[in-house]
């Protein structure tokens, strides 16, 4: 975990700056048995016009009570750098311990109470912690979501039945000490148990570390290649046009401005 704080620290004095005009509002003591987060609206946003939503789960080192903290690294991190993601995004604060489904979801209905989302385009991308409070997401609430990516991570979870119905990309280093990639392997055996097997994608990342990753979280790719699904694609295929190889994450900040 102090490897991925440290490229994250990186990160944040690296990657040049670009002002984009977009609405960044924190929400907070709002959702009942919820988490307090920040909410990104898109600069084309227009009331009534149905939007996507994207749900960002962070790791550990992020773990508090100043939402603030949440900007550090990460999607509204790569926001602030100049990554226009056309779609609302909610960046919740884990307050310590495993991310709880049920607190995400009432997140996302707060939002969909107060905003015009497309609830056939609801996506979630979540890294290490994040990656399990991702699956753990998905997996309870697999008829919500219409695709996810998880970086790092596993799942607590033992049933997949959930998990093998929506559209998965996990990245994992074959490097990674904090979190082993048996944890993404294991969820990739589970997947398939179910007899459930076009609908994911595993890219092991060879020699990449527990932080290494954190790099697609800037990718212009990662968030295109999540808007491409919708619960109302026939039999919900994962989309496999994308290829996101460590090549490209390695030099993902270069044309953050994209």
């Amino acid at each position: 975990m102090k490897h991925l704080a440290f490229v994250f620290f990186l990160l944040a004095a690296t990657v040049k700056f670009y002002a984009q005009p977009y609405s960044l509002t924190a929400v907070k003591g709002k959702v009942k048995n919820g988490y307090n987060f920040w909410l990104y609206t898109p600069k084309d946003y227009q009331a009534g016009q149905k939007t996507p939503v994207i749900v960002f789960l962070h790791g550990r080192s992020l773990c508090g009570n100043n939402l603030n903290t949440v900007r550090r690294y990460g999607t509204i991190h790569a926001i602030s750098k100049g990554r226009e993601i056309p779609a609302l995004v909610i960046a919740p604060q884990n307050n310590g311990g495993a991310w709880k489904p049920e607190k995400i979801m009432n997140c996302l209905q707060w939002v969909e109470d107060n905003y015009a989302v497309d609830t056939n385009r609801v996506y979630t991308i979540g890294i290490s912690l994040g990656g399990y409070g991702t699956l753990d997401f998905i997996g309870t609430y697999p008829d919500k979501i219409a695709a996810a990516m998880e970086l790092c991570g596993g799942t607590t979870l033992n049933d997949f039945t959930g998990l093998s119905k929506v559209p998965l990309w996990i990245f994992h280093g074959t490097a990674d000490r904090a979190v082993p990639i048996s944890a993404s392997q294991r969820v990739i055996d589970g997947i398939e148990a179910c007899g459930d097997t076009d609908r994911h994608i595993f890219t092991k990342l060879q020699g990449f570390n527990h932080g290494a990753p954190a790099r697609i979280l800037y990718l212009k790719e990662a968030y295109d290649w999540l808007l491409e699904h919708a619960l109302t694609d026939v039999g919900r295929p994962v989309n496999r046009t994308y290829d996101i190889t460590p090549e490209v994450i390695k030099h993902a900040y270069k044309d953050l401005h994209r």
